[in-house]
Order: C-alpha cells, then sequence, then structure tokens
C-alpha cells in the first residue's frame, strides 16, 4: 500500500512538473515580438511617443506582443526604411513620404504648399486624407497612422520683410520645399539635416525652409536669427508608421483591434505634440534673440499665387500616371480652410 502510494505521488508530482513547464513553455512562445524601426533622436517628441506607443501595446495586449523600440536609425537609414519593412528585415518602420521620391505620388499632395497653419492640423489632414483616399501605393504595407511637422517657414542669417527678399540666397530644402523656393525666387540647396548646422556656420546656406521646432532641436537658432511667417507658402513634411503586411496579417484579431484604437488615439498625441512643439519653438526663438515677422495678408495672398506652379506640377504628375490628384488637391484645400 505504501510502495502505491508513493508511486502515485511520484507521478502527480511528474505530471504536474510537465504541466507547468509546458505552460511556461507555451507562453513563452506565444509571445509576439517586434521590432520598430525609427530614425529620429530618442529625445524628439515624435520618437518619444513611438516609444509610448510601443509599452502601450504591450500593457494592453497584457505582454502578449513586446516591441523593441531601435531609434536613431540604428536599424535602418531613413530613406531605406519602406523597403527594408516590406522585404521582413523589421516588422515596425517610421520614414518620410518625401525620402522615397516617386514612390508616393498621390501622398505627395501632403508636402505641398497647403498654407497649413498649425502641426495640428497638418497630422489630422494626413489622416483624413489617408482615410478618404487609401492610395494603393501603400498597400503592400499596413498603415498605423500619418503624421507630420508644422508649418514650414522660411529662416535666414539676415533679416529680410518679405519672401521677394530670398532672390539670390541659398536656401536648405528637399522635396517639395525645394520647388517652394525655386518659386519664390531662391536658390534651393540640398544638404543632410545632420551636416545643416556646420553647412549655415561655414556659410553654404544662408538659411533654410522648415518648421520651427528644428531651430531648438537641431540648434540651427544659434545662427539663423530670423524667421519670416508667410502662411502663404507654408507646407510640411508628411511621415508613416507602417508595419510589415504580413506580420500584420498573421496578429490574431483581438490583438489587431487593441492596436487599432491605439493608433486613433496615437494620431491626437502627435497632433497635440506638432502644436506644442510650434508653440515651444516660437518661445525659444525670441527668447534666444531671434527676431518673428509676420507678413500681411496682401503679401500671404501674394505668395500663395506664386505657389501655382508647384500644384500644378503635381497635377501633371499625377494625371500622367492616372491618380486622382485634382481630387486629392481640392480635398487637401477643402480642409486647411475648414480647419484653420
Amino acid at each position: 500500500m505504501y510502495r502505491y502510494t508513493a508511486r502515485l505521488l511520484l507521478v502527480s508530482v511528474v505530471l504536474t512538473t510537465c504541466f507547468f513547464a509546458s505552460t511556461t513553455l507555451h507562453a513563452e512562445e506565444t509571445v509576439i515580438k517586434l521590432r520598430y524601426s525609427d530614425y529620429l533622436p530618442p529625445t524628439v517628441y515624435v520618437s518619444v511617443l513611438f516609444d509610448q506607443w510601443c509599452k502601450e501595446v504591450e500593457k494592453r495586449t497584457n505582454g502578449r506582443v513586446k516591441i523593441t523600440h531601435f531609434a536613431g536609425g540604428t536599424l535602418s537609414p531613413i530613406a531605406q526604411t519602406y523597403d527594408t519593412l516590406v522585404k521582413g528585415g523589421f516588422e515596425l518602420g517610421t520614414s518620410a513620404f518625401s525620402y522615397s521620391t516617386g514612390r508616393f505620388p498621390l501622398s505627395d499632395v501632403l508636402d505641398l504648399p497647403l498654407a497649413y497653419t498649425t502641426g495640428y492640423q497638418a497630422v489630422k489632414l494626413a489622416n483624413e486624407y489617408y482615410k478618404k483616399f487609401k492610395p494603393k501605393e501603400l498597400d503592400d504595407v499596413q498603415v498605423m497612422y500619418l503624421y507630420a511637422h508644422g508649418p514650414t517657414y522660411i529662416h535666414t542669417k539676415k533679416p529680410i520683410s518679405k519672401l521677394d527678399e530670398i532672390k539670390g540666397l541659398r536656401i536648405k530644402s528637399t522635396g517639395s520645399s525645394a520647388r517652394i523656393v525655386t518659386a519664390l525666387g531662391g536658390t534651393p540647396v540640398t544638404i543632410p539635416l545632420p551636416e545643416t548646422y556646420d553647412a549655415l556656420k561655414r556659410g553654404l546656406a544662408d538659411g533654410l525652409i522648415h518648421q520651427m521646432g528644428v531651430l531648438k532641436t537641431y540648434r540651427f537658432g544659434e545662427i539663423l536669427k530670423y524667421t519670416l511667417i508667410d502662411n502663404g507658402m507654408s507646407n510640411t513634411t508628411a511621415c508613416f508608421v507602417v508595419m510589415n503586411k504580413q506580420k500584420w496579417a498573421s496578429l490574431p484579431r483581438d490583438i489587431q483591434k487593441v492596436i487599432e484604437a491605439i493608433n486613433e488615439e496615437w494620431i491626437e498625441k502627435h497632433a497635440l505634440g506638432a502644436l506644442e512643439e510650434d508653440r515651444e519653438s516660437e518661445a525659444f526663438l525670441i527668447k534666444s534673440g531671434g527676431h518673428i515677422l509676420r507678413v500681411s495678408k496682401t503679401e500671404r495672398e501674394k505668395t500663395a499665387a506664386k505657389m501655382k506652379p508647384v500644384f500644378d506640377e503635381y497635377l501633371q504628375s499625377t494625371r500622367a500616371k492616372g491618380l486622382p490628384g485634382d481630387e486629392a488637391l481640392k480635398f487637401c484645400l477643402d480642409y486647411v480652410k475648414a480647419h484653420p
């Protein structure tokens, strides 16, 4: 009787041990691990939001999803992020449409000089545009959401009172911004953002076209003391957060729903963050001895009229590709006017 009881106890212990070992192993196997490629420095507010997004997904999925956030371009250069993600080099990533020239012809509309007035407006428009048009150019990824920075302005070393005065000045710019500078009579200069501070200091450029935030984040405000605010030419740089499509399809539907809900919340967070950056950067410029000049309504209207060639180039390009560029541009212009 004793031997039987002891044998039964031993079997029970073995089965219990196997059960817990199996349960633990199964739990480890079912944790979904994702990698997030971020080109921005980890201290920039946008990168902080990415990191918080990762933590929120882990929290709301009760640890079933764990995301490692790689900031500072450690996984991929910004220009290669999209292609690398599509090929499965990592599962999540962010980049700007303008860094993949020609790949997103319809979405280029977001970078046009739509007369943006705030970063909040730019972020909201980007996502409303995507929801309405669902451009096929993004069909090979799963879009989480879009984001953008505040309106761009001309920042220069010497004071200018109107945009006509940038004629002959070398202005650091890229993509749509370069076309804006050309339309205004300036000379676009292509310089990578990390190299711009030294280029400005050495006199290789007289100014740049960008949102106010770079004056503080990249210390350009130490060199460029004059900002001309003319929303007749203000554009933005629209960016995306996307997931590898196959990885998204492999996620359980309940996890997808959790992520979709978080995405909607983070659109608002990015919009508010962009708005706050606009305000903080303006205050920083003034505090550091900078000067801000706002043009009159008449000047703003004159500037807006000069943007026609930029719009025409976009429309011609999209028509040639059979894309609804006319509709996309009208939608965006109407949105900006309705949501000042």
